[in-house]
């Protein structure tokens, strides 16, 4: 059976209306020549959103407080700055935003608290990045996880999102690196894009919203270096965080 969006609601007789993808951002900086659908998400009132992820979503949040926009909740990056955002532009909505990224996961760890961490906050509208340290862990610290392994886990997760939540509206941010900077060695290269690759047919296979992470930390060293964007190649400075709210927003109208 396809794990298509599509296919898997379809065969899974579960009546829901299908998602669009985005017009990612409208501007030469980001925007991308891929496919994808071009419509945003529109909110509703009371929606609930949920960023999720490693810990480049994490930074550093209180992961004792499941409070919903709630500062030290939110830690101290893009999901900090986008559900500023948010909540400042939609007023009258009365969103709901959570964050649950934990530092270091990959998808498999995503996988095990995914009940607690995703499902049971119910959210209209999820964001995922994952995927650097499902690469990473290969080379400084010996995990054997593959490419393969790490599409086959994240088709699983989304399928059972779908079970879950027919009517989410997904967000599907492309794992990224600053190449030379930090960590970021040639060793990243070219077994990495394979990752990034998988991250992107993720998206479409599940009629997500693609966010090209790589493109934009690519085009913002035409202004700067890429270590006054990522000090370390990974972790967004706050001018990168900015920059990936700034991105994120743009998948809403």
């Amino acid at each position: 059976m396809s794990t298509n969006r599509r296919s898997f609601i379809k065969k899974s007789i579960i009546g829901a209306g299908l998602l669009t993808g985005a017009n990612l951002l409208g501007n030469d900086v980001y925007a991308r020549e891929d496919n994808f659908k071009s419509s945003k998400i529109s909110l509703n009132d009371g929606d609930i959103i949920l960023f999720q992820g490693d810990s480049i979503t994490d930074v550093g949040r209180d992961r004792n407080n499941r409070n919903a926009n709630d500062t030290n909740a939110l830690g101290r990056g893009y999901a900090l700055l986008a559900a500023s955002q948010l909540l400042n532009k939609y007023a009258a909505k009365n969103l709901k935003i959570y964050n649950t990224g934990i530092s270091g996961n990959r998808v498999p760890d995503l996988q095990k608290r995914w009940a607690e961490d995703a499902l049971a906050i119910k959210p209209n509208v999820l964001s995922i990045l994952i995927g650097v340290n499902d690469f990473w862990r290969t080379i400084d610290r010996g995990a054997k996880t593959t490419v393969e392994e790490y599409k086959s886990q994240y088709q699983q997760l989304l399928q059972e999102t779908l079970q879950k939540l027919p009517n989410v509206k997904l967000i599907i941010g492309e794992p990224f690196a600053v190449k030379g900077v930090g960590h970021i060695t040639d060793a990243w290269y070219p077994k990495f894009l394979a990752y990034q690759e998988t991250a992107r047919d993720i998206a479409k296979e599940f009629d997500a919203i693609l966010l090209p992470y790589q493109k934009i930390f690519d085009n913002a060293q035409k202004t700067a270096p890429g270590a006054y964007w990522a000090a370390d190649g990974v972790h967004p400075t706050l001018a990168g965080a900015q920059m990936m709210a700034t991105a994120w927003m743009d998948c809403i109208k």
